[in-house]
């Protein structure tokens, strides 16, 4: 059964006036390895039934322009966080939307190789938006069972009043991954996970590895938690069900 993943980060002696940076921060990691602007950013008030003061969807060209900014300036990380923070209060979240591309097994009249796996707003990008991954030829033949689509991935940053100091348990900033099928894949038949489909899910795990890595290194945080939201975790998902084809 397909789970949400989420990774919680807490830093020390955390105070509001950090949370900017501390955003911009892990999105800069994470454009590292996948798309390099922000797609979307809300701020929510009080907790996640209310809606949003403040929200922006950004067109995110296929590939960011080099040299001065265009047309998309505003999109670009830094713009981004501090339009969205203009207006920085304690009971408030601050959530941006960020792309990157997962391998992704092309099955016949199923909509998971089709769709964003997390539910996100529309920033008017098509699935083979590419986040400048190279790929190599062969894995990129469009009649391959296999192709990198396009995967939303959110990063949140919350005030101490945001619901009820939900930032104890949850992290000052959470990154919603979406559901876990990229790294697990439930939904493909244990006949089908031979080798290539073992190479594509140790590459998605690679990446996420890779993030957490970025993070832990570079980020300065006190402390950080992968989990599901079953409680089980993704570690065990993928060992058992690798044993299963053993």
């Amino acid at each position: 059964m397909a789970d949400r993943l989420y990774l919680s980060l807490w830093y020390p002696n955390f105070r509001l006036e950090a949370l900017p940076a501390a955003l911009t921060g892990v999105l800069r990691q994470f454009a590292l390895i996948g798309q390099k602007r922000v797609a979307a950013a809300s701020a929510y008030p009080i907790d996640f039934t209310e809606p949003p003061t403040y929200q922006r969807i950004y067109v995110v060209p296929d590939h960011a322009p080099e040299g001065p900014p265009t047309d998309t300036s505003d999109s670009i990380i830094e713009t981004a966080v501090a339009e969205a923070t203009e207006q920085l209060h304690g009971d408030m979240a601050y959530e941006f939307e960020m792309r990157w591309q997962l391998w992704t097994p092309e099955q016949p009249d199923s909509m998971y190789g089709h769709a964003h796996i997390a539910p996100a707003l529309d920033t008017g990008e098509s699935d083979a938006d590419s986040d400048d991954l190279e790929v190599e030829p062969t894995l990129a033949d469009p009649d391959a069972p296999w192709k990198l689509r396009t995967h939303t991935v959110r990063i949140l940053g919350f005030g101490p009043e945001f619901d009820i100091a939900g930032f104890e348990q949850n992290g000052h900033l959470l990154v919603d991954f979406g559901l876990d099928t990229p790294w697990v894949l439930e939904t493909l038949g244990d006949e089908d996970l031979d080798e290539t489909a073992q190479i594509h899910i140790q590459q998605n795990v690679e990446k996420l590895l890779a993030f957490t890595l970025l993070v832990e290194k570079n980020c300065g945080i006190s402390s950080r938690l992968l989990w599901t939201e079953s409680g089980e975790p993704l570690a065990e998902k993928l060992i058992a069900r690798l044993q299963r084809v053993h």
